[in-house]
């Protein structure tokens, strides 16, 4: 079976390609374990100065996480959460040098927060975005939470999240979730001409600024709490009637319990 995700070191690039196309490169838990992996392996080189995740084929980037890998039987509150997506989200964010995100296509669930981990996010003509959170009854964990509002805004949390809001390619460029956005065509030439720069520059000063931009930024909400209400959400009839009604393809009849 192919690796669902590689990783390539080519001087003072590294390259962490999601790479199971057929499903949308959306990510299982060795999925998960594998992308972890390639992201400890690449910071823990002191030849890296850049690393670049991006997604195989031309439809998605990544779908997130594959929420049919948990048996329905199993979903404990932290389970259903998936609070070890929320961990590899904040290693990548913790990386030591700058990071871009090479948006290929489309991008939905929490890999519109992988992208967001990232410092960077380049994407592709014609690609989409949606976080169906609110569609199933999913509570989204603080960390994702921070960084919509911290990296974007509230404002496109908000829309991101309480209305399930779709975004296309030029919306995403508008709200400041893409800092760039190109022709299909030019996207490898864009991906190798940031990645470039990036490695050019000094390292030590772009590690020690990058950790310091992300002090200032950093907000101080009731971490708790929020995640009280992620246990109340998790275990709420809701939840179970959102995620029933995914698995059968029909509308949501939700209660507010």
């Amino acid at each position: 079976m192919t690796d669902t995700v590689l990783l390539a070191i080519d001087g003072p690039r590294a390259t962490i390609t999601l790479n199971d196309p057929a499903k949308h490169n959306r990510l299982d838990p060795a999925g998960l374990a594998l992308l972890l992996a390639a992201v400890e392996k690449a910071d823990a080189d002191p030849a890296v100065r850049v690393t670049v995740i991006t997604g195989a084929g031309e439809k998605s980037f990544c779908s997130g996480y594959d929420l049919g890998s948990i048996p329905a039987g199993q979903r404990k509150p932290e389970a259903a959460n998936d609070s070890g997506f929320e961990t590899v989200m904040d290693r990548i964010e913790a990386m030591r040098m700058p990071t871009l995100c090479a948006l290929n296509g489309g991008v939905y669930g929490g890999a519109t927060d992988l992208a967001l981990a990232c410092d960077f996010r380049l994407g592709v003509k014609g690609m989409r975005f949606f976080m169906p959170a609110a569609r199933f009854g999913l509570h989204y964990y603080p960390g994702g939470l921070r960084r919509y509002t911290q990296k974007v805004s509230p404002s496109f949390a908000k829309r991101a999240f309480l209305l399930s809001e779709e975004f296309s390619d030029t919306d995403l460029v508008t709200v400041g979730y893409l800092d760039w956005l190109v022709d299909r065509a030019d996207f490898q030439a864009k991906v190798a001409e940031i990645a470039g720069r990036l490695a050019m520059l000094a390292p030590l000063s772009m590690a020690n600024m990058k950790r310091a931009i992300e002090q200032y930024a950093q907000a101080e909400p009731d971490v708790p709490a929020i995640r009280q209400n992620i246990r109340q959400c998790a275990t709420s009839d809701d939840l179970r009637e959102g995620l029933a009604a995914l698995r059968e393809r029909r509308a949501p009849a939700f209660k507010g319990r």
